[in-house]
């Protein structure tokens, strides 16, 4: 494949109105060449508005995008020659698979001969060498999805789009699909946008993640710094801090505070200053450990208890009556007393008024 590549791409305080809804709110990113970027969030928080903008389908409202030193946001979508993936895959269903990936290269006007060379270079990337005469309607989802991808590429463009791929293919295919879209934008050199609502997914295959609620950027960092250390309380809950604990302020010292309810004291960490008297505690389900040391202990009753072959998904109740979520390898039964702790560090506090993630994403 011919290189292609850019040293950035900037998004300069970019924003989208539909009437009185900003469903995209002065979004600010600078993205390297070759990055594998994520657009993460619940359904309606602006992140496939921010993907359509940038490929041209969305005027801005407000903005500007710039290609290294050249302005875009004023170019139609096929002179900004990005290549796009849809999550409806979007193929021609009279063409064979040859015949889809190459239909770029044709409306590019590319001779003849590098239309065939390039479209088969690209089917041995993506396995279908095999498949080059059939139509899509005889191939399967997975194989229809990286016939959608070879088309975005083939053409060489300097940006891969892609909108949710691989939402419509079940759990093991999408595992698979994940690693072969990582392994070409690796081997083929490419800077990719990808749209999700999977945080796995996301943190499996991004360099950096972009978490957006209501249109508006709540953390932007690599997947390790969005996992471990979550902005505010929105993130913690849509990255996995499942149990939120609205407890009293005890006391407050530089990145450390302590929580008291009912008899129950929590001590953790706090990444924004606490002005109120009360606060929540944010704790992963993973990082609880049944009958663990001091300090951070409390008495719970187990109410519901799934099994997870090695593990346990526990919901139990504090004496307080508030639920508390937990995995454990310890067999516990509905109606098991017992005591868990978390270790200090494992415990990130944020203050009681900021936002909350939807309920549905908390998992």
């Amino acid at each position: 494949m011919r290189d292609h590549r850019f040293s950035e791409l900037r998004l300069d305080r970019i924003g989208r109105n539909f009437g009185e809804l900003a469903a995209l709110h002065e979004l600010s990113l600078t993205i390297r060449g070759g990055e594998f970027i994520a657009l993460l969030g619940p359904s309606g928080c602006g992140k496939s508005t921010a993907l359509n903008c940038l490929a041209g389908l969305l005027p801005l409202t407000t903005g500007t995008i710039w290609l290294d030193d050249k302005r875009i946001d004023g170019l139609p979508p096929e002179q900004r020659g990005f290549g796009m993936v849809f999550q409806n895959y979007a193929l021609f269903p009279h063409m064979t698979v040859r015949e889809n990936i190459a239909f770029g290269l044709k409306m590019r006007k590319t001779p003849r001969a590098d239309i065939r060379s390039r479209a088969d270079e690209v089917m041995r990337l993506v396995r279908l060498e095999d498949q080059a005469e059939k139509l899509p309607s005889q191939l399967s989802g997975g194989q229809q999805q990286r016939v959608a991808i070879a088309r975005a590429i083939v053409y060489e463009p300097p940006l891969v789009l892609m909108d949710e791929p691989l939402s419509n293919l079940d759990a093991q295919l999408r595992q698979a699909m994940r690693i072969e879209i990582k392994h070409l934008h690796q081997a083929l050199g490419l800077t990719t946008i990808y749209v999700t609502h999977d945080q796995e997914e996301a943190l499996s295959m991004a360099d950096r993640l972009v978490l957006l609620r209501e249109g508006v950027v709540q953390q932007v960092g690599t997947p390790d710094e969005v996992y471990s250390q979550p902005a505010n309380r929105y993130v913690a809950g849509f990255m996995g801090y499942r149990n939120m604990l609205s407890f009293d302020v005890a006391s407050v010292s530089t990145g450390h505070a302590v929580l008291e309810e009912e008899g129950v004291r929590l001590q953790g960490r706090t990444f924004t200053p606490l002005t109120a008297k009360r606060a929540v505690a944010a704790i992963r389900p993973e990082d609880i450990v049944v009958e663990g040391p001091p300090p951070n202990r409390i008495d719970v009753t187990a109410e519901v208890v799934e099994y997870h072959g090695r593990e346990m998904l526990v919901e139990a109740r504090m004496t307080g009556g508030e639920a508390l979520y937990f995995r454990t390898e310890k067999r516990l039964a509905v109606g098991d007393k017992t005591t868990v702790s978390v270790p200090q560090e494992r415990v990130l506090i944020y203050p009681a008024d900021a936002p909350a993630a939807p309920q549905e994403v908390a998992v």
